[in-house]
């Protein structure tokens, strides 16, 4: 009967000691996840559609490797000039009836991405946006953000800037396995990049971060190539499915298969929900979720180990 297909991802070695021991717990309660939001920057080139991504250490609960993002702080509640869908319709969108917690997904979607790249989607009115963020006052903005020093939304008003929304495209709804010691409840969303802008690290905190054509990331799935252009050393000699949670990767094989940034983000999608549980096959474990809108193959073969 038709259902969801289930797909399978490699649980990544980092992950393992997590997962064993969840399993050898007698009473397994989860950690509370934090609400967080990460942006899919994209941008049209001759070889296709490119993203940004860049190295994020110290076991982010977005993977090693992903996309401009992080976790809701409560400055992200505070009163923001506001250009795009109201909030009433990012609920819609986001397939919530929970005004507040939409709000929240999209200012942290739009905070983070500036914090982390520079890319300000922003603008005077709903029809301009900010250009020329790279200069040293927008960097020293940035520090001052990322040190919770200024608000974001001090930051805009005294430029005044207001949010625009419409910019964001939602992507998908993506919540870390019980098991992990770090948990995310993630709102993907996607954007091009604004005409006079470049992405640039944030100087206190970046390592890694560049343009990657996703349909030549997703070719490479199962060498080592993005891992060892990044040099770290928990990067090096590593496949993709080590360095990516499984949303990540999702989003960059269908992001790879578009034809053009305006084929992808034209593309009406549903609030599926991905949330990866713990299955067994032969000793090995793996992490696996149910894909919206197929036809499951047989599963007799894989024992069920997480709820």
């Amino acid at each position: 009967m038709p259902t969801s297909l289930k797909r399978r991802f490699t649980l990544p070695k980092r992950m393992q000691g997590a997962a064993r021991s969840w399993l050898e717990e007698a009473d397994r309660v989860p950690r509370k996840p934090r609400l967080a939001s990460s942006v899919a920057l994209v941008r049209d080139a001759p070889d296709g559609t490119e993203t940004w991504l860049s190295y994020r250490g110290g076991e982010s609960p977005l993977g090693v490797v992903g996309f401009p993002g992080g976790s809701a702080e409560n400055a992200d509640q505070d009163t923001f000039d506001w250009f795009g869908p109201s909030v009433g319709q990012w609920a819609e969108i986001l397939g919530t009836e929970d005004y507040a917690l939409a709000r929240l997904h999209v200012v942290a979607a739009i905070r983070e991405l500036f914090e982390e790249t520079g890319v300000l989607l922003a603008g005077s009115d709903e029809s301009v946006v900010v250009e020329g963020t790279t200069s040293a006052e927008w960097v020293r903005a940035r520090e001052a953000l990322a040190r919770q020093d200024i608000s974001f939304a001090d930051l805009l008003a005294k430029r005044g800037l207001g949010l625009r929304t419409d910019l964001l495209r939602s992507l998908v709804h993506w919540v870390t396995p019980d098991f992990a010691h770090r948990r995310f409840d993630t709102r993907y969303f996607a954007a091009t990049l604004p005409v006079g802008q470049t992405p640039t690290l944030l100087p206190s905190k970046g390592v890694w971060g560049q343009w990657v054509s996703a349909r030549e990331v997703m070719a490479e799935r199962d060498t080592s190539a993005l891992g060892d252009v990044i040099g770290e050393a928990d990067t090096r000699g590593l496949a993709l499915p080590e360095l990516l949670v499984p949303a990540t990767e999702i989003i960059l094989a269908k992001m790879g298969k578009a034809k053009g940034c305006i084929a992808y983000l034209s593309v009406k999608r549903s609030n599926h929900l991905y949330q990866a549980h713990l299955v067994e096959e032969d000793g090995q474990l793996y992490l696996e979720v149910d894909a919206p809108g197929a036809v499951a193959p047989p599963t007799e073969a894989l024992r069920v180990v997480g709820p």
